[in-house]
């Protein structure tokens, strides 16, 4: 499996995967991603900021994430606490395709997304997921993310986690 920023003719498949996350969504009666966001303009406009990222695996495109190398105005402000002060890519729009759940592939994908930042030297990840997305959740636990505090981002609080590499980097 490669880790590779998404162009503009994997746009129709990352969009798809993204509509297979959202109706998982809703089959788990959540909220999160109901109401308009993210949509296929947000595909377009992470791929034309450099955001867009795919797992593939074989030509196949397994999962689908914005990487931001950069400040989230919306972390600027935490019920809480950040484990660090200094830079940060953050990951968001997390999803994968429904052929490849259950297999690990989204954990793979955030291994992958460390190894990234930590080959271009960025200390820390910040994400944050909605209050019952347990299986982000449980992938975040499992790959060592703290749990933080409270965000708001996109008309609601979620809970924000943070990883430390730079003892790792």
């Amino acid at each position: 499996m490669i880790l590779r920023k998404a162009t503009i003719s994997d746009k129709e498949t990352v969009w798809e995967i993204l509509q297979q996350a959202i109706a998982q969504r809703k089959r788990d009666g959540s909220d999160q991603w109901q109401h308009g966001y993210p949509n296929a303009e947000t595909v377009q406009d992470d791929i034309e900021n450099d955001y867009a990222y795919v797992l593939v695996d074989q030509q196949e495109i397994l999962a689908y994430a914005a990487l931001i190398f950069g400040e989230e105005p919306a972390y600027q402000e935490i019920k809480g606490k950040w484990l660090s002060e200094g830079d940060y890519a953050v990951v968001h729009r997390v999803a994968t395709s429904d052929a490849s759940k259950g297999k690990g592939v989204a954990t793979h994908f955030f291994k992958m997304i460390e190894d990234l930042c930590k080959e271009k030297n960025v200390p820390s990840i910040k994400v944050d997921t909605n209050f019952d997305n347990v299986p982000m959740m449980k992938i975040l636990d499992k790959l060592g993310y703290s749990y933080c505090g409270e965000i708001f981002f996109i008309g609601a609080f979620r809970r924000a986690y943070e990883k430390v590499l730079s003892e790792e980097i």
